[in-house]
């Protein structure tokens, strides 16, 4: 049985064990860990295991090294023509090194707050209404550089500055949404103009391509009917000439060619002609034929 001695020996190991344990801490990425040794700073530690010495060194701040965002609430703000307004910002941030912003200020993001606020309320005074409501991209630079320049000393790196909201006074508000919606509007009406303009050019267009293709039809047509026509002329000259040729061989006497000739001479009278000259070699054979249809008219009647 262990005696008295070995049971103490036993306690004591088993007590350095668990303030070894105890001592034996890791840090984790994006991480740092601000040290003291007897209350005074020591180290900033980094990623790893680490062991600190008990009861002599102490943990007296853990910083997160990763960008941070910062919304702070509505400030209001005067204009330089007099207008207050209600500004809200939002801040991106780092800290760059953890024992400034350990030592740097006692309330670090109270600290941002109140600078924030200050140097709002300095730019905007500068400028008035419109000009505040339409440089976004000015003032957001002109903060962003001087809270870089003033968290400096606290180890603070502000990478980003930006102005969430910007309510105006209710009266300007209601003044802004009549003049949006009149713009709205606006563009409605000559958005509704533009398309009644392409609808009455296509009807245009459309009306001007009918006319063209009926212009097309009816010249189409003139140029068919011109063509019949000549193709009968054409005919009608080639059957002429087909019968000269057809008399020409047949080698026909003085008789035939002035019944040839009176035949013409009807199809003449049964045109529109109202005077006809009739030729002297056939007046006679004319008078025959013309007393020949009158007793052959008589008889006619007789019967």
């Amino acid at each position: 049985m262990p005696g008295p001695g070995f049971i103490i020996i036993a306690i004591v190991v088993v007590l350095l064990l668990l303030v070894i344990v105890k001592n034996i801490y890791v840090v984790q990425q994006s991480k740092a860990y601000v040290v003291e040794r007897l209350g005074a700073f020591h180290a900033v530690v980094g990623v790893g295991i680490h062991v600190k010495v008990p009861f002599v060194d102490r943990i007296v701040k853990k910083v997160s090294l990763k960008e941070q965002v910062a919304d702070f609430d509505p400030q209001p703000v005067i204009t330089k023509d007099n207008v207050t307004m209600q500004i809200d910002t939002v801040i991106y941030f780092q800290i760059t090194d953890p024992k400034l912003y350990t030592y740097g200020v006692e309330y670090p993001m109270s600290a941002i707050e109140n600078l924030t606020a200050t140097t709002l309320r300095n730019i905007i005074g500068e400028m008035e209404l419109d000009q505040s409501l339409t440089s976004r991209d000015v003032i957001n630079a002109k903060m962003r550089s001087i809270l870089d320049e003033a968290t400096d000393p606290w180890g603070i790196k502000v990478n980003r500055v930006e102005l969430k909201n910007i309510l105006p006074p209710r009266e300007i508000q209601n003044a802004m949404e009549k003049q949006m919606k009149a713009e709205r509007e606006r563009r409605e009406s000559i958005l509704q103009a533009e398309g009644q303009k392409a609808s009455q050019i296509l009807v245009a267009e459309g009306e001007q391509q009918s006319a063209i293709l009926r212009a097309d039809a009816a010249k189409q047509a003139r140029i068919m009917a011109a063509e019949a026509e000549a193709t009968a002329i054409l005919k009608v000259q080639q059957a002429m000439a087909d019968s000269l040729k057809m008399l020409n061989e047949a080698a026909p006497n003085d008789q035939v060619i002035k019944l040839k000739a009176l035949e013409a001479m009807q199809k003449v009278a049964d045109g529109r002609a109202t005077k006809i000259i009739i030729p002297s070699e056939i007046q006679g054979l004319a008078g025959l034929a013309a007393g020949a249809q009158a007793l052959l008219g008589k008889d006619q009647a007789a019967e």
